[in-house]
């Protein structure tokens, strides 16, 4: 058995970084459209971190554009794992994304977006939730599984160029962080239950075609089952921390839904599973497009308002002057 000890903290050279392949399960898994049932419950765990809840709070206009946020920031974030040898570019520009985000909170706690145990909270909650999402919707990981996705989250982890000594030192270890994070340092906060107030979302993009009037007929049956979902997803401390049950039965149920959900989506072509960014990955590796194509960006109709473009905190597609990926 491997000894459990925290990552090192070291600076890893470029030559040391080595993005993650089509031979990995990260690249298996990750990355597909099912994962957006996963928003609500990646952005109020992550919100919940002090420190993150913090910098959402005062400033993020996420819930100003939620879907043309949640969709443009897909695509650099599956970047960093699907963008071969230029993930390490990819996720040096997402980390920039969060230089200038720091200040001092209601309590008088000062955050930094890349203070070491906030970034990799983040990165945490992502890692774990392809986890969760796996076993919601194929079935139990064996422990070998598991083990295999916890090294790969490490060296995506790695790629950003920050601090390793939050990453804990196995996969155990990780369980231990993570229930450590659910009892002892999330929080019940305002950017929290921003994430779970649905009351207002707009139409999804692929639902533009329905008229308003029957939007608002169909909103709040459809938002209460993205948040019933979400709270069956919670580990039970953190169900406790905001203040839900979930009963065995709608365990049972939850489960069942997952199931339903998984075995329906082998119904479509492996390839439109995937999100453009990580198909484009999966076409490179293949040889289906060459292995210099440029990433793919998102659409301009997803870009943020006009004020914003040149914030350092926005990505903004094929604006921005990326190797490969300029137009």
């Amino acid at each position: 058995m491997r000894r459990a000890t925290p990552q090192t903290d070291n600076v890893r050279s470029q030559s040391e970084l080595v993005p993650l392949g089509p031979d990995s399960l990260t690249w298996k898994y990750f990355g597909g459209w099912r994962g957006m049932l996963f928003g609500p419950w990646a952005g109020s765990m992550q919100n919940m971190h002090p420190g993150l809840g913090a910098a959402v709070e005062e400033h993020s206009q996420f819930f100003d554009e939620r879907w043309e946020r949640l969709y443009r920031s897909l695509y650099p974030i599956y970047g960093v794992v699907f963008d071969g040898p230029r993930a390490p570019e990819t996720a040096a520009q997402v980390r920039g994304y969060h230089d200038t985000i720091k200040g001092i909170d209601k309590k008088g706690r000062r955050y930094h977006a890349l203070d070491p145990d906030t970034f990799y909270w983040a990165h945490a909650t992502f890692f774990y939730s392809l986890v969760v999402s796996i076993e919601w919707f194929d079935g139990p990981l064996s422990v070998a599984d598991k083990h295999r996705l916890f090294d790969e989250h490490v060296r995506w982890y790695r790629l950003y160029g920050v601090s390793m000594r939050p990453v804990p030192g196995s996969w155990e270890d990780f369980l231990a962080y993570w229930d450590r994070m659910c009892r002892e340092v999330l929080e019940d906060n305002k950017a929290t239950r921003d994430v779970l107030d649905l009351s207002h979302l707009d139409r999804p993009p692929f639902l533009r075609w329905v008229p308003a009037s029957v939007w608002t007929v169909l909103r709040p049956p459809m938002t209460r089952g993205f948040v019933w979902l979400t709270i069956g997803l919670y580990d039970p401390p953190v169900r406790e921390l905001m203040g839900y049950t979930f009963s065995p039965r709608e365990q049972r149920l939850h489960r069942l839904v997952g199931r339903s959900i998984g075995l329906g989506e082998k119904l479509i072509p492996r390839r439109y599973r995937y999100h453009p960014r990580a198909r484009a990955g999966w076409d490179r590796a293949s040889g289906r497009i060459p292995a210099d194509a440029p990433v793919v960006h998102t659409p301009d109709r997803n870009l943020p308002p006009a004020h914003l473009l040149d914030s350092p905190m926005h990505y903004t597609g094929a604006h921005e002057n990326v190797s490969g990926g300029t137009r």
